[in-house]
């Protein structure tokens, strides 16, 4: 039995074959549903999660290839209390999401972003979240909001302590 570990948690994945997407993986058999199929060729975003820190394309990671990678997904990041962090009450102070479904994947990449640069310009913050498509346009929103949490200080969870929580 293969065992992944998903938002600081050992889950077992059975014996799945190891060229299935971590995608299908996610929601298919832990139903963690919040990352989204959009394009299955990693162009869209929507499948955003962090493999070890860093945003990829859920939809192009055969699972064979995860052993020993910690694995967060947009259900990761806020606290087990259910506390939002500081973007993603951005998120919804700044009326981001119209229809919503490319959201996780929008707030995964603008986590990463802001986790390795807390104050980001605007050409920062458009070549990080260039990846991630929107089909409502929401892009001004979206950029409003990480520059929101970016510059205000006492927003920010303690990276070291807190990993994905920003």
């Amino acid at each position: 039995m293969a065992t992944l570990r998903i938002n600081g948690q050992a889950r077992d994945i059975g014996n799945l074959d190891p060229s299935t997407p971590l995608l299908w993986v996610l929601r298919d058999e832990l139903g963690l549903v919040g990352t989204k199929y959009g394009c299955g060729i990693a162009q869209c975003g929507a499948c955003t999660v962090h493999l070890n820190g860093a945003p990829v394309r859920s939809c192009q990671i055969p699972v064979g290839n995860l052993t020993n990678e910690e694995i967060t997904t947009v259900e990761g990041l806020a606290a087990a209390d259910g506390t939002l962090t500081a973007l993603q009450q951005a998120w919804i102070d700044h009326d981001v999401p119209q229809c919503g479904y490319c959201q996780a994947g929008q707030l995964m990449s603008a986590t990463a972003l802001l986790r390795n640069n807390p104050n980001p310009s605007d050409a920062d913050i458009d070549a990080a979240m260039s990846g991630n498509i929107c089909r409502c346009a929401t892009y001004t929103r979206i950029r409003r909001a990480i520059k929101s949490v970016s510059t205000n200080r006492t927003a920010f969870y303690d990276a070291s302590a807190q990993g994905d929580r920003v």
